[in-house]
């Protein structure tokens, strides 16, 4: 595993926790925007669920290529639906750039995975 990799996955999975915590935590901006985005309520628990695992692949995947690869296309496409619907809400630019910058953490995070 290369230097590039153990820090995107590193980065992409404490962020994919951090973001987990406050959708389990119910932060209110996050609920905010989530509404805003018109994600059900009983959605966002399985979004943190979704990025939890994915972080714990993450971890896995030191040890184990194809787990490692899994959870980062996993994250990829995650981050890629949050790309969309914040397109589709025609949100202003400040408001995509977090989800396009995840979207961009993971699927590097991804390539680097292939590659190694």
């Amino acid at each position: 595993m290369n230097i590039a990799l153990i820090v995107f996955a590193a980065l992409l999975g404490v962020v994919a926790t951090a973001s987990a915590m406050a959708k389990f935590s119910r932060r209110d901006d996050i609920i905010e925007t989530l509404d805003r985005l018109g994600v059900p309520d009983w959605a966002v628990p399985v979004l943190g669920g979704l990025e939890l695992l994915g972080a714990l692949g993450l971890v896995v995947g030191i040890w184990s290529k194809p787990v490692g690869a899994a959870a980062a296309a996993g994250l990829t496409i995650y981050f890629a639906g949050a790309v969309i619907a914040h397109v589709r809400a025609k949100d202003q630019a400040k408001e995509i750039t977090p989800a396009l910058v995840l979207f961009l953490l993971a699927t590097t995070t991804f390539v680097l995975e292939l590659a190694r």
